[in-house]
């Protein structure tokens, strides 16, 4: 019985979630692991495992890489739109390439504010996560050096938004031809077709990244 019965067998896949991840933290001694660890016991509904699955991480990792190439690693202020859970914010901040001074975390939905403040609590006051609309932000008072939208897909005018930054804002764009998935309503067929549609007035990286179901395009440049 000892061998042929797991030991976890009475555990939910919450409680198994949790387990391994604790597990991992004390391994790895990563503050991003122990955040994940906090968000799985203190938000159990959270879709963590969403925002945190394999195609996610790529495609951020992918910023994050092409992000410090194009731009180098030191920034003052930097805002997440549509940030999530806070998960791009906590990469960044455990990245040793990357010198942040704050970041901000800006997304509609006022459920996941909380979420991002325990997966970033390491951050201390260099985090903010905040709910509002990005159509209301007053970004030339915000100073930030650094604008990331990685969901240029659910906005249903870019060039209108885009207009509301200051001119020589700096900015990483993501969006993808992934038409099928409802809540995407503005996705785009080509990188050239995202590139026309941002029509920024500098572009230092212009890419895009394969996968299974749809490919991930991206610019970082000016506006």
């Amino acid at each position: 019985m000892d061998v042929t019965q797991p030991r976890n067998a009475g555990m939910d896949q919450h409680e198994q979630a949790l387990d391994l991840t604790r597990g991992i933290a004390a391994y790895v001694n990563h503050p991003l692991v122990a955040g994940l660890a906090r968000v799985i016991a203190k938000h159990p509904k959270a879709d963590i495992a969403n925002a945190f699955n394999h195609k996610q991480v790529a495609c951020k990792m992918w910023a994050l890489d092409r992000l410090f190439e194009s731009c180098g690693g030191r920034f003052e202020h930097v805002w997440v739109l549509g940030g999530w859970y806070g998960v791009l914010p906590a990469m960044l901040f455990n990245d040793a390439r990357f010198d942040i001074a704050a970041i901000d975390s800006i997304d509609i939905d006022p459920e996941v504010a909380p979420v991002a403040r325990t997966l970033n609590r390491d951050a201390g006051d260099r985090f903010q996560a905040l709910t509002a609309d990005m159509y209301a932000l007053d970004y030339a008072a915000g100073r930030s050096d650094l604008i990331v939208n990685t969901s240029c897909e659910h906005i249903a005018d870019l060039r209108a938004w885009l207009a509301l930054l200051p001119r020589g804002t700096n900015v990483l764009l993501q969006s993808n031809d992934y038409f099928s998935e409802p809540t995407h309503i503005n996705c785009v067929a080509s990188l050239a077709a995202f590139e026309a549609m941002a029509a920024l007035r500098k572009v230092r990286f212009s890419g895009e990244l394969p996968t299974k179901k749809y490919t991930r395009f991206m610019l970082i440049g000016t506006v």
